[in-house]
């Protein structure tokens, strides 16, 4: 089993923390798509490094990706491996995480989350700096999570059904929310992902990462 680092936005901790989030898409890299060979068949590199790498090979582009999806070996990891989210925070000098309503505050880096003391009236207008989600060490990370599965396909292929795996807000959480009006969940995550990614990047349709995972009790280990 390995672990690695994933970033989230705060929008998505707090699904992931709901239990909402069991999903996530992320793009494959360009050296690792299908491309089109002069025969018609397609290729795709499913590893590289700085030593080596190896194809596969599929009559059609989703032959191809299918292949990908058995013999590439994801960057996010395997069915398994676990994955520590990384997210917006502060050092107060505990660990207090931005996304949060109000501040989950730990007191010993040692304790579980569960440990952690919530401040409901915690002063935001303090003038310490939010650092970058990029910059958290693994044991302020207060979410651990397990990949469960992962597959390659077309960003576009996503059901309605996933769609609410990812995290966006369906029809009846918007009905429990009292909103007047609602997204069905695919359109509310192509308005998501570009957010994220870019107001042309649902029509790039890019081939992306399906990792599909489960959250595990959370720990911390040392840095």
């Amino acid at each position: 089993m390995q672990e690695r680092p994933i970033l989230m936005t705060g929008e998505m901790v707090r699904a992931t923390l709901d239990g909402r989030k069991t999903q996530t898409r992320r793009v494959v890299k360009p050296w690792q798509l299908p491309k089109k060979q002069d025969d018609g068949s397609w290729f795709a590199v499913a590893q590289r490094d700085r030593r080596w790498g190896f194809g596969v090979s599929g009559d059609t582009e989703e032959a191809c990706a299918r292949e990908l999806s058995e013999f590439a070996p994801c960057p996010y990891g395997r069915p398994g491996d676990r994955l520590w989210v990384r997210e917006a925070h502060a050092f107060v000098p505990e660990p207090a995480y931005r996304c949060s309503t109000g501040i989950y505050q730990q007191i010993n880096p040692a304790d579980d989350y569960e440990a952690c003391v919530y401040r409901e009236n915690f002063d935001r207008a303090r003038s310490f700096p939010w650092r970058p989600s990029i910059h958290m060490p693994r044991w302020a990370s207060r979410i651990t999570l397990e990949i469960v599965s992962v597959r390659v396909e077309r960003l576009q292929a996503i059901s309605e059904a996933d769609a609410l795996a990812e995290g966006v807000a369906g029809e009846q959480e918007a009905a429990e929310a009292g909103l007047s009006w609602h997204d069905k969940p695919r359109r509310a995550f192509r308005f998501l992902w570009q957010s994220i990614n870019g107001a042309d990047s649902w029509d790039a349709n890019p081939w992306v990462w399906v990792v599909e995972f489960k959250r595990v009790e959370p720990g911390r280990a040392a840095a």
